[in-house]
């Protein structure tokens, strides 16, 4: 039997694909990078300036070089550092984003662009901001993912009027999920439409982020055209915009970074080398959005045996000289999942 010519060796070119190859965009791959830090008790985000009037605020980002960069990390530290100068810590892959639209409208040839996210964590520098670079709270883009001093002012004033319009267009619809829009709602932002006090999952951001780009509430969803947008123009501002589908990537980074820290000791790339037991559940609770007890956390902390006593005193407190702190690196050896489990307080 004649074997069949393969289209991949085949000398002769498939004609049918020469056909479908114009009408196909190129596709570009990117590599975006939420870059987290804690100062004075805020978390923070690395974000590029742009000039100009319609400037908009970004992550550090740039495209992928199959000849310049051996691995897509290499080629995110290198952006990061040409852009921002920022020295990477830990880093990690966060997902693939590639849906259509993210970058271009329908009709547009310029090339689809895949963009793969990173989360980084890293200290901040005495030069920090003096490139093309700013450090901005995170909760300047997520405003209502701040629990700290209880339900966040937008949840009533914005968000819960939107989600109420929204629901009662379609109050039987039903996502992919098999859930309508009413127990959505419910479920992510707890404290709405009869939730009887639902606690509020702090890393479900993602999940809170795409539900009320759905309902039409954000900048982005307006941008891209979304007739659940248009139809409320103009919008009230809920939480400054990103370019591109840069709020949807920091969104995927602090949900996961909420959710490691409670299985693996990340929190401590985000620490001096010593610390006081303040210091840390502060910056746990700066990530975590949430109130910790104080006494529940510091009996946690001391169980797990994850940090021990410097035998130095702080004397910045204010008040009393506190014990200095550090982490204990030999616990990775010691068991496979040294996080802080830490125990939320609505």
């Amino acid at each position: 039997m004649r074997e069949r010519p393969s289209p991949w060796n085949s000398p002769t070119p498939n004609r049918a694909a020469e056909e479908l190859a114009p009408l196909s965009p190129p596709v570009e791959i990117g590599l975006t990078a939420a870059i987290v830090a804690v100062r004075d008790d805020e978390p923070l985000i690395l974000t590029t300036r742009a000039d100009g009037p319609a400037s908009i605020a970004a992550l550090p980002s740039g495209p992928f070089d199959p000849i310049r960069h051996r691995t897509f990390e290499i080629g995110l530290r290198e952006w990061v550092a040409e852009q921002t100068g920022a020295p990477l810590g830990y880093v990690e892959q966060l997902y693939t984003f590639g849906d259509r639209g993210r970058h271009a409208r329908a009709g547009d040839r310029d090339p689809h662009v895949v963009s793969v996210g990173y989360l980084a964590l890293t200290r901040i520098r005495d030069d920090a901001n003096r490139r093309a670079s700013v450090w901005r709270s995170w909760h300047d883009f997520f405003p209502w993912e701040d629990w700290r001093k209880g339900p966040p002012v937008v949840l009533e004033e914005t968000i819960a009027p939107g989600l109420a319009d929204w629901v009662a267009e379609a109050p039987d619809a039903v996502s992919s999920s098999g859930v309508s829009r009413r127990v959505r709602v419910n479920l992510l932002f707890g404290l709405l439409f009869g939730g009887k006090g639902r606690a509020f999952n702090e890393e479900n951001v993602l999940e809170r982020y795409e539900l009320l780009y759905e309902a039409g509430l954000l900048e982005e969803a307006l941008r891209d055209g979304r007739e659940s947008a248009e139809k409320r123009a103009p919008l009230t501002p809920l939480g400054t915009p990103m370019r591109h589908d840069h709020r949807r990537i920091l969104a995927t980074a602090m949900g996961r970074l909420r959710a490691k820290m409670k299985y693996r000791p990340v929190i401590f790339e985000l620490m001096a080398s010593e610390f006081t037991l303040t210091e840390l559940q502060r910056t746990v609770e700066a990530i975590a959005g949430r109130h910790l007890h104080k006494q529940n956390f510091r009996r946690l902390v001391e169980s797990t045996a994850i940090v021990e006593p410097t035998g130095e005193m702080s004397l910045k407190t204010g008040g009393r000289p506190a014990a200095l702190f550090h982490f204990r690196r030999n616990v990775l050896q010691e068991r496979p999942a040294p996080g802080l489990r830490v125990g939320i307080r609505g």
